[in-house]
């Protein structure tokens, strides 16, 4: 009980210098908590995005190769059998597929052509069967592109160039497993897809893309010159970019079967569900061994391609903001020291007393160090206040930050000339980016918390560990001579 009157008693004496060595502990222990709510939060929206990217139960994402594809006008030679190209001709501009022609006025393009290179579906129910994998299915990512040119294109004085249209297609398995990329969606208006569904010509669209093209339930899409009924608008989060139509994977591989390819039966994307978060790693890498040539990606791996402020806010705040708050908690701590060591140099006479009393060293140890501890824990109380209220200014005032992932586009129509017989085009695969805006929001988690009050206990400790230090050398004697 004396240790404890003792104790109030010499901080309410020295009053002064506890608020300052308090306080010093406070604005350490604050910015660390900053930061700390800083970094969680740029790493929650980074995991927003891989989340939204992934949709709900997928773990690992297995894609084939990216089509080979190189332009003439980059010394490629000749476009690949299938490919598309419009050029000047006799007549004017023509259309030209496996080395026939016709004329292009008038004419309408409609590609469909997949996003990556197959997979067949023996493959799919291999990573299926791999040990800590609880479920897998595939799908056919597609790109429909149309282009209609007018009926005097190519003449003299004919209308310019059209652009293309081009939107995204994936063909999805039918089953009760939600697996997949409409298992995140809810649909808003009519229905998903049936076990009747498997070869009808129905698509569900996504909620944004029906809305832009004014579609709705019962409305008709063409879709590689077939004509599918709208039967579901699925409201999907546009952050994961979406596919616009989802059609029967049986359609998906018919219509993408041309004379050189029969995709009957193949998929070109494979969605996998790991047993545990833990076996996701390993998992990879099982795919990866017996999918050599397939990209598998996970969203850890995802992580590393997003780009844009996301990633450039991570890097300041695991960086620079954390060396920062080291440094000012080493600032912190050793400001704390010295004022403690300051302190009990002016107490030598006091302490000398208490010796000649017959205080053991030991005991007037434990009141500086309890002194201490006791600073270090309103400099936790008060760091932690200066953190919350730190992390609600970043909230208010931090821009929203963007994220830039690389995704597949499928097809692209890329002009090569224009004369006076017409344009040149060529269609081929593509890559693009997707950005998503994401707000910043900064965490405070236990952990935190817990972490401030253990560096406040422990800047406390050092301090009175220091002062300790100087006290145990202190001989009666000598202290005694300097009380007046």
């Amino acid at each position: 009980m004396f240790f404890v009157t003792y104790l109030r008693r010499e901080l309410r004496r020295r009053m002064r210098q506890a608020i300052f060595v308090a306080l010093g502990l406070a604005v350490g222990i604050g910015l660390v908590v900053t930061v700390s709510a800083a970094s969680a939060g740029v790493k929650k929206a980074e995991a927003d995005v891989l989340s939204s990217l992934y949709g709900a139960g997928t773990d690992v994402t297995v894609t084939g190769p990216a089509p080979q594809f190189k332009p003439p006008s980059t010394g490629g030679g000749q476009p690949p059998k299938g490919a598309t190209t419009i050029q000047g001709g006799p007549g004017g501009a023509e259309i030209c597929q496996n080395s026939k022609c016709e004329n292009a006025a008038g004419q309408t393009i409609d590609h469909l052509a997949p996003q990556y290179s197959p997979i067949k579906s023996a493959e799919v129910a291999a990573v299926a069967r791999l040990h800590d994998v609880s479920a897998a299915a595939g799908g056919l990512l597609l790109t429909d592109t149309s282009i209609t040119f007018p009926k005097n294109f190519g003449s003299a004085g004919g209308s310019a160039p059209p652009s293309p249209s081009t939107f995204t297609v994936d063909g999805v398995g039918i089953g009760p497993s939600a697996l997949g990329p409409l298992s995140s969606g809810t649909i808003t208006s009519g229905r998903s897809f049936t076990a009747a569904d498997s070869n009808a010509d129905v698509a569900v669209v996504d909620s944004g893309y029906a809305t832009s093209n004014s579609l709705k339930t019962g409305s008709a899409i063409t879709v590689d010159k077939v004509k599918f009924t709208v039967i579901g608008i699925v409201r999907q989060s546009q952050a994961s970019s979406p596919n616009d139509v989802y059609i029967p994977l049986a359609r998906a591989q018919a219509l993408a079967s041309t004379s050189d390819q029969n995709l009957t039966g193949d998929v070109n994307t494979i969605y996998v569900t790991a047993a545990s978060s833990a076996a996701i790693p390993a998992v990879s890498k099982e795919i990866s061994r017996l999918l050599p040539h397939a990209t598998v990606t996970t969203a850890s791996s995802l992580a590393s391609e997003v780009t844009g402020s996301v990633a450039n806010a991570a890097k300041l705040a695991n960086d620079l903001g954390k060396w920062l708050a080291v440094l000012v908690l080493i600032a912190a701590f050793a400001v704390a020291s010295l004022l403690t060591m300051a302190a009990v140099a002016r107490r030598v006479g006091e302490f000398g007393t208490l010796k000649a009393l017959g205080w053991q060293t030991r005991r007037i140890v434990a009141q500086v160090l309890g002194e201490s501890v006791v600073m270090g824990v309103a400099g936790a109380v008060v760091g932690i206040g200066l953190g919350f209220a730190g992390a609600a200014i970043i909230t208010k005032v931090a821009p929203k930050l963007f994220a830039t992932v690389p995704t597949s586009t499928g097809t692209f129509f890329q002009q090569q000339s224009v004369s006076s017989n017409g344009v040149t085009h060529t269609s081929g695969p593509g890559t693009a980016s997707h950005t998503v805006a994401v707000s910043l929001h900064p965490s405070i988690t236990v952990g935190v918390i817990a972490l401030a009050v253990v560096l406040a206990l422990l800047g406390g400790l050092l301090a009175g560990s220091l002062g300790s230090w100087r006290i145990a050398r202190l001989r009666p004697a000598d202290a005694l001579a300097r009380v007046a």
